[in-house]
Parts: C-alpha cells; sequence; structure tokens
C-alpha cells in the first residue's frame, strides 16, 4: 500500500493531508461526551449503549464515513463491499467509537485534562497550516472553510484527541520491562536450541481407520450439503430471433440519428468519435437490431400475456409459429448443450414451479418462453448409495484426528521419558519467520520450542506443520554467554518497551470494556 502512495502524483498527497488529519478524529470529533440518552442524535436511534450513555447513530455513521473515506483515498477508487468485509470497517468505527467514549470517561477520573495552549501548540504544529515554516491563520481558516468546518468543531476535535493521547500516554507510561523478561528475550534472540521430534500425517495413519455405519451415519448428517444431489429441472421452451423481425422492419434517418446519439461512444476512432457518416453502415445495422429486438420481446411478452390461463406453450408457439423444444433433466451447473452460456434462462428456470410459464428472457441468441416440465428436488442420497465415497470421507477425517492424537500421545510419553524412536533438529536459532530445520515452517511451535527448560522440556499439546503433527522434546539448550547480557540490558529493555506499551495499554483498555456495560446495536455490523 504504502509504494502505492508513493507513486501517486505530489498533488494527489497534499489533497488528502488534511482529509486524514480530519478523519483521524475517529470518535471525537462532534461527539457529545457524557450526555446520556438525551445526547445529539438520542432521538434518532443510538450505535451502541455504554454504561447507560447512548452513541448517536449520527456519530456512527460520520465514523463510519471517514473510514471509507480515508480507504478511498488511498485505494484511489470506491471501496466493494468485499473489501469492506475484509476490512472490517463498521466494527472499526464501532470499536473506535466505543473505545475512545470509555477512555475519556477514565481521563476524568485520571485528572486528564488539555489546556487551551495545548491545543493552541499542536494546531500551530501541523504542516497542513504552515507557510514558510510558520503557522498561518489565513490558510488556516481557508481550508478549515473549504471542509466545511468551524474553528469552534475543528479545536473541540482536536482536544478531544489530546485528551485521548494523554490517557494512552499515562498508561503506556507506567509498563515497564523486567530483568527476567529481558533476559528471557535476550536467551530467545542469542541461544541456540535443539529438538528432538515425533511426527504423525494422516496419510501415514489412515490404514487404521476402521469406520463404522453410527460414525458414516453421524458424518453424513452433519455434512448433508456435500452429498445432496443437485436439484434438476427439464424445459419446454421456444426462441424467438428478433432476425426474423428485423426483415420485415426499416429504420429512418431520424432513428438512424438517435441511435447514433445516444450509443456515441461505440464510434470511437483513433482520433475520437467517427462522424455518422463514416459508420452509418454500423449504426443502422445496430439500430435495426435493438428495433428488432424490442419489437420481438414486446411481441413474446403480449402472446404469453394473452395465454396466462391456458398456461399452454403449444399454443403460444403456434400463435408464434415456432417449435417447441424440450430439454432433459439438468442442473444449474451442468446445463444441457442447447443453453450452454444463457445464464439468465437458467436461473429463471429455476425460480420457476413444475407446470409454470416464466419469460419473455432476452439473452444475445433471442428471446425466450419457457416452462418447467420437471422438476426434481435435491434430496440427500441412503447410505447404501454412497458408502464408498461417504468412507473416503470419514477416513480422511479420522485420519486427521488420529494423527493429532498421537501426537498428543507422543507428548505424554516425551515427558515421561518413554521409550520413543525421535528424529534431531539440529541446532538453530530463533526466526521471527519460524523456519525450523527439518520441520520446516513453523512460528508457533519456534515460539513454543525457545519457552522450553530443562525443567519442562517438552511442548504441551502438537503442533500441525503443513500436514503433520508434531510432539517435540527439547534435546539441548546452548546458553548465550551472561556476560554480554548484562551489557546490553538496557539497551534490549529499551527495544522492548514500545510492544510492552502497546500490550498494557490494549490490557488496559480490554479491561475498561469489560467492566462496562455495553449495549450494541447489531443491525449496524451485520453482514448482509
Amino acid at each position: 500500500m504504502l509504494d502505492f502512495i508513493r507513486k501517486k502524483k505530489e498533488s494527489f498527497i497534499i489533497k488528502i493531508v488534511f482529509v486524514v488529519i480530519v478523519l483521524s478524529f475517529i470518535g471525537t470529533m462532534f461527539l457529545v461526551w457524557g450526555k446520556g440518552s438525551e445526547g445529539v442524535g438520542g432521538r434518532g436511534g443510538y450505535a451502541a449503549k455504554v454504561n447507560g450513555t447512548k452513541i448517536p447513530l449520527e456519530e456512527y455513521q460520520n465514523a463510519y464515513q471517514r473510514i471509507r473515506n480515508i480507504y478511498q483515498q488511498i485505494y484511489g477508487q470506491s471501496i466493494t463491499p468485499d473489501m469492506e468485509k475484509a476490512l472490517g470497517l463498521k466494527k472499526v468505527a464501532l470499536d473506535s467509537l466505543i473505545d475512545n467514549f470509555l477512555i475519556a470517561k477514565e481521563a476524568k477520573s485520571m485528572g486528564i485534562k488539555v489546556s487551551k495552549e495545548e491545543v493552541a501548540n499542536s494546531i500551530e504544529a501541523l504542516p497542513t497550516f504552515q507557510k514558510d515554516g510558520k503557522f498561518n491563520f489565513d490558510l488556516y481558516q481557508q481550508l478549515l472553510r473549504s471542509n466545511r468546518l468551524t474553528p469552534k468543531d475543528f479545536e473541540e476535535g482536536q482536544k478531544q484527541e489530546l485528551l485521548l493521547s494523554k490517557t494512552r500516554q499515562a498508561i503506556k507510561d507506567k509498563a515497564t520491562v523486567t530483568d527476567d523478561e529481558a533476559l528471557a528475550q535476550y536467551k530467545k534472540e542469542n541461544d541456540k536450541i535443539e529438538l528432538e521430534y515425533v511426527s504423525y500425517a494422516p496419510n501415514e495413519v489412515i490404514s487404521e481407520v476402521k469406520p463404522t455405519d453410527a460414525e458414516l451415519n453421524d458424518y453424513l448428517q452433519r455434512n448433508q450439503n456435500e452429498f445432496k444431489t443437485p436439484e434438476k429441472t427439464a424445459l419446454s421452451y421456444i426462441l424467438l430471433d428478433p432476425a426474423a423481425q428485423a426483415a420485415k422492419l426499416t429504420v429512418s434517418e431520424e432513428e438512424i440519428q438517435t441511435f447514433y446519439q445516444k450509443n456515441i461512444d461505440r464510434w470511437q476512432g483513433k482520433d475520437g468519435i467517427l462522424p455518422l457518416k463514416e459508420v452509418k453502415d454500423r449504426v443502422k445495422a445496430d439500430a435495426l437490431r435493438q428495433k428488432a429486438t424490442k419489437q420481438a420481446f414486446e411481441l413474446a411478452a403480449d402472446t404469453l400475456y394473452k395465454h396466462t390461463k391456458s398456461n399452454d406453450l403449444k399454443q403460444i408457439a403456434g400463435q408464434l409459429n415456432l417449435k417447441v423444444q424440450e430439454t432433459p433433466l439438468f442442473d444449474a451447473n451442468a446445463p444441457v448443450a442447447a443453453l450452454a452460456g444463457e445464464t439468465a434462462v437458467i436461473k429463471k428456470a429455476f425460480e420457476l414451479k413444475e407446470g409454470e410459464l416464466g419469460g419473455p428472457v432476452e439473452t444475445p441468441k433471442g428471446i425466450y418462453i419457457i416452462k418447467a416440465r420437471e422438476r426434481k428436488a435435491s434430496v440427500v442420497p441412503p447410505l447404501s448409495e454412497i458408502r464408498a465415497t461417504l468412507e473416503v470421507k470419514v477416513k480422511a477425517a479420522k485420519a486427521v484426528e488420529l494423527a493429532k492424537k498421537k501426537a498428543a500421545d507422543a507428548a505424554r510419553k516425551l515427558a515421561a521419558k518413554g521409550a520413543l524412536k525421535t528424529q534431531t533438529t539440529g541446532t538453530f536459532g530463533f526466526s521471527d519467520k519460524g523456519n525450523i530445520p527439518v520441520i520446516g515452517n513453523a512460528p508457533d511451535l519456534m515460539e513454543a520450542a525457545f519457552k522450553l527448560t530443562a525443567a519442562a522440556p517438552v511442548t504441551n499439546e502438537p503442533f500441525k506443520v503443513g500436514n503433520r503433527w508434531y510432539a517435540a522434546r527439547l534435546k539441548q539448550r546452548i546458553e548465550a554467554p551472561k556476560a554480554d547480557f548484562d551489557k546490553t540490558k538496557q539497551q534490549l529493555k529499551l527495544k522492548m518497551l514500545p510492544k510492552k506499551q502497546e500490550e498494557a495499554l490494549a490490557a488496559w483498555v480490554k479491561g475498561l470494556r469489560n467492566k462496562a456495560k455495553i449495549e450494541i446495536n447489531q443491525t449496524l455490523i451485520a453482514e448482509k
């Protein structure tokens, strides 16, 4: 994403700088803190209630829209529903409002305040409002007006942002890294270890799996959709070819001119839009085709309407001088060859009840009127018909469970120093990427392995790496010199502190949420 932004023109960056500043006040700008159920937007619904205080729906909508705008500015395009779902924008907006509300409330009990001078200094320090390196009041007012903000609103938003920032920092400042934590990190970064392990893969134990009928039936009941036969339909249909209508029609000069103007983008040449005289034959042919298709559709619709009561496709076909065609049973994912590519027809076919007429349906091939001659519902076949397929699936699923169980049993034997044939990794150091010799990429196992000690040398649970389950025991640990730790302890603590501070802040906010009574309007974050 950063590479994407860097490639944008400078003008684009300048354009969004102020937007990002304003939008950074998610959940703070315009929020009426502590107004209770009578707060702004109270009568218009609420996004959440926190300890009885409503967070107005309007505030959620503003926060949500600001977040969407940020992403749209960054991506340079509209946020699609799939992108929005993946980013979790609705939940982000609501969580931001709730967290900021709780933090602001806590700030009061902590005695944290923001002075007018602090607000003024923070605004003057923003590069957006500076000219030649100094705060420019005229530029400040101009930018606020262009974004439809008053100084009072903007300064209140800045005040709330500073309040939240100071409160968060106060919590972070309480975090410390102990000598023991620093030593553990030092050992993690500098010690070398060697593991001995056993592993099991499903394909190695699948021959031991002998599913019973009860297990087969249980799997079938829990996974019916895997075995259901597809819903099928058989159609009778007629197809009107607009070309037959075109042979009876003409288009006037006025119709040609109108079609040319309405579809001007079709006539694009190397040097721009081609004049009508150069493309008149194409325009005339397309206009005639469109006119014929429209008339064919209207004729089909009118004829179908007249025979609604009789529900007789043969009568409709006879009136239109067409032949009724029929298909065998087919499912939506495997249509008959005659309907290959006719998505709209197939969709309509599976909306009809048996014996029901439908249409007209227009496709590039022509105008269809269809009738569902037969419908066959989706069903789950009896066990006797699908036993072989079912056994394959059940054995595969049970083999995964068995491989994990064997690894768990092996872990207990390793802990009890039981006799097991093991393999070894050779010595290796800690890697953030999680690559363990012989075993492969296993970040979780890497983390667990470097926490093993002589007193507790075995992982508590098996780890899945690829398609295998592993149980591991510490074979040896080559410790880094303690003297080197004493030399680098303070530097290491400073490196560890930011993460410790973020963890402390996250735990504190989580604690606030756990103690609070929060009622969320679920309709706001429900996926549609």
